[in-house]
């Protein structure tokens, strides 16, 4: 049986978040910022080391708060499906202080507003915008501390401008969201052979 993974892509207004998405499906970048206005649905089917997995892939617009309920979340059309996903990449700028607030804010209330006795719902945190390293507002360390340490959230960097650690990205979201021909195979080497002999592929 072929299960369709959902996921939830989060950010502030310019983070890249929809620039990483295009990236990884389309092997594109514009230098022009078209802000998410409504949520757009993309159907994925990945080919990761000989093996499909089909992905429901939702970039979301900025939203003010995670809905509570889900009355709240089907009664705003740009949070419909937000409650019911797999796994979420919470997107920050890393050269914008204000947008890793925001990711702050958004995990905290989805950690608090998500069923009680529901699984755990598996969170990444993405610092984009990696090309532009010398205007980083926090050190690196700090934030891959926290997400990993204190969040327990898997954390990654990465330029949608220059397609780097992009591939990785949702190789990780794959293990996250519990594809067991990925769990136990090591990051570097699923990133590394996918370069190679097992690129990731859309179809």
């Amino acid at each position: 049986m072929v299960t369709t993974f959902k996921v939830a892509v989060l950010g502030a207004q310019g983070v890249g978040k929809s620039a990483i998405v295009r990236q990884f499906l389309y092997n594109e970048f514009s230098e022009a910022c078209a802000p998410t206005k409504t949520r757009r649905v993309y159907l994925p089917a990945v080919v990761m080391n000989g093996h499909v997995h089909d992905l429901q892939i939702m970039d979301f617009p900025p939203i003010t708060s995670f809905p509570v309920n889900t009355l709240q979340e089907w009664a705003d059309a740009c949070c419909r499906g937000l409650r019911s996903v797999h796994a979420y990449i919470l997107v920050y700028d890393i050269c914008c202080f204000d947008s890793f607030e925001y990711i702050k804010t958004i995990r905290q209330q989805i950690l608090e507003t998500r069923v009680i006795g529901t699984t755990e719902t598996p969170i990444i945190i993405v610092g984009n915008k990696r090309d532009l390293q010398r205007g980083r507002v926090i050190p690196r360390w700090n934030v891959s501390n926290l997400v990993k340490k204190t969040w327990k959230c898997g954390y990654i960097e990465c330029s949608a401008k220059y397609n780097w650690h992009i591939l990785l990205l949702f190789s990780e979201l794959l293990k996250s969201v519990g594809c067991t021909r990925c769990k136990h195979v090591h990051t570097t080497i699923r990133f590394q052979g996918a370069l190679r002999r097992n690129r990731c592929t859309i179809m």
